[in-house]
């Protein structure tokens, strides 16, 4: 199998990278100056956490054309930015095309690909880009599969990442789990603008942090109210004290450590567009299915310049 991956931030670069090392015949697609940087000198990618940097020469592309013959692309592009490749990717011999990351409307971005093999995922990678690396935490997990009622792409899924250090977890209602992963991150995307990408003030400040549960509390509710599934289902009894303690002890030790900037900040504080679009875009979910949310509108009215 012929991959490409469409996109070459975090997401993309890690994706690429861990391809490539299993021997997949995988090219990562750049653009500007990265595309000659990783030409000129490989695709760099440093740990956040030992500061080691492996160095990879997977081939990259600045462009896709029609008659590329990749049979399995990888989007891993922002989500502000997918409908304007909607073109690119219906006109590439491609029949399958994964889309990696954040995504509220993954029906209507499938719908939008009819003769396309659609499917969604999301990765556990983090950190940002410099100009000749990229410094992030991998931990090589992967949640991946199509829509709910969707014909079952396990066998697919297992193929493609056969051999790689993946942990694969098949998932075969996505866009439920896409949505329970933004009520879930958005909070701490609040939290990151209310302190400019400085978590380490809210670490003693517990009511906030309880604030940030209430929150995610009222997007799972109306995520389970409107006929979703609350996904993964470790979060199904979101409504209990366990749940609670449990998330509580996540924003602690995301507000005390390194994590927090590794694991949130630092891509909130780069990527406010797609923030702001998630957010838009949850709260159109909200207000469409007649959910109340004050929690959640308060904690964004605290957001200040960041949000729109």
């Amino acid at each position: 199998m012929k991959f490409l991956v469409f996109g070459a931030g975090v997401l993309g670069c890690n994706l690429a990278n861990n391809l490539f090392r299993a021997g997949k015949d995988v090219t990562l697609l750049a653009r500007g100056a990265w595309v000659e940087e990783i030409r000129s000198n490989g695709l760099r990618i440093k740990n956040s956490l030992s500061r080691r940097t492996a160095v990879s020469p997977v081939p990259v592309a600045a462009e896709l054309s029609p008659e590329d013959a990749y049979d399995v692309i990888f989007v891993a592009v922002r989500y502000t930015q997918i409908e304007t490749i909607l073109e690119t990717l219906r006109a590439s011999r491609a029949k399958t095309i994964i889309f990696v990351g954040n995504n509220v409307r993954a029906s209507e971005t499938a719908a939008l690909l009819p003769e396309k093999n659609v499917l969604f995922a999301f990765t556990s990678a983090a950190g940002h880009r410099e100009s000749k690396y990229v410094d992030s935490v991998d931990l090589r997990k992967i949640t991946v599969g199509p829509l709910r009622d969707a014909p079952s792409q396990e066998e697919l899924v297992q193929k493609i990442f056969s051999e790689t250090k993946y942990k694969v977890a098949y998932e075969p209602n996505m866009e439920d789990y896409l949505l329970c992963h933004a009520a879930f991150v958005l909070p701490a995307v609040f939290a990151c603008y209310k302190t400019d990408g400085n978590l380490k003030r809210l670490k003693k400040d517990n009511a906030y942090l309880n604030r940030l549960i209430d929150a995610n509390i009222e997007g799972y509710r109306a995520i389970r109210n409107a006929g979703h599934e609350i996904l993964p289902d470790a979060d199904k009894e979101f409504e209990g004290a366990a749940y609670r303690k449990t998330c509580f002890r996540f924003f602690k030790l995301m507000c005390a450590t390194v994590l927090g900037k590794i694991c949130a900040s630092d891509h909130a504080m780069n990527a406010v567009d797609e923030m702001s679009a998630l957010n838009r875009d949850m709260k159109a979910f909200f207000d469409s299915t007649g959910a109340e949310y004050p929690v959640w509108q308060a904690l964004e009215a605290e957001c200040g310049r960041y949000l729109s």
